[in-house]
């Protein structure tokens, strides 16, 4: 495995879709596709055939991350209109730090599940109830840094949604990465060293800024 997929496949994305997959080949649905996740998710999981959902096309995306795509979706989730998406095909849908941009999240959990087949998996992660109480910082640390955040979500909200979709809730809670917490000192050091502000993002784990819920369609 190179080198930038091993560090990949730390995170919370990819230890989910190991989970759920491991070496099998699956169809994934990945609802906000920037920042290379389609090479990133095809270099730790090569026989996935990926489809990406964004509202842009280009948001850190290269020709070399479309050309890995089956498909790729440009849309506004929060018009509800998935049409084109082809309904109880996808072996997983993953929508990681997405719903907190939505004010209508919950109905677009309930529009994309028909695009799951029996059996399938669905993994969301967003900010927490406790990250409205965090202290501010460079890239998100309290939810009001980010001012595209419209809207908290909770674990017993989406749990009750679940429920109520013919979905059981394999594991939820607050996100606590033990890769990315035994990196955190690694991380403060090296951006000190650079003199760069630090990033919010280095205490999420830590200090319980995400939450998550792993689920599977009945």
């Amino acid at each position: 495995m190179k080198l930038k997929a091993f560090a990949s496949s730390f995170n919370n994305k990819m230890i989910f879709l190991k989970k759920s997959f491991d070496t099998e080949p699956f169809r994934l649905l990945d609802i906000g596709a920037g920042n290379h996740s389609a090479t990133k998710i095809k270099n730790v999981f090569p026989r996935c055939e990926y489809s990406g959902v964004d509202m842009e096309k280009d948001y850190n995306n290269s020709e070399e991350d479309f050309s890995l795509m089956k498909s790729f979706y440009e849309l506004d989730l929060t018009q509800l209109e998935f049409s084109s998406i082809p309904e109880n095909y996808f072996d997983g849908i993953w929508m990681v730090h997405v719903i907190e941009h939505l004010w209508n999240g919950d109905e677009v959990i309930k529009a994309l599940l028909p695009k799951l087949k029996k059996g399938g998996y669905l993994y969301i992660e967003y900010p927490g109830v406790k990250s409205k109480s965090l202290p501010s910082m460079k890239g998100s640390l309290n939810f009001h840094d980010d001012p595209t955040h419209v809207r908290l979500y909770s674990v017993k909200e989406l749990a009750s949604l679940f429920d109520s979709q013919n979905c059981k809730v394999l594991k939820m809670g607050t996100r606590r990465n033990p890769w990315y917490m035994m990196a955190m000192p690694f991380r403060f050091i090296s951006s000190s060293l650079k003199g760069e502000e630090l990033n919010g993002n280095i205490f999420w784990d830590i200090l319980g800024f995400a939450e998550y819920l792993w689920v599977k369609k009945k």
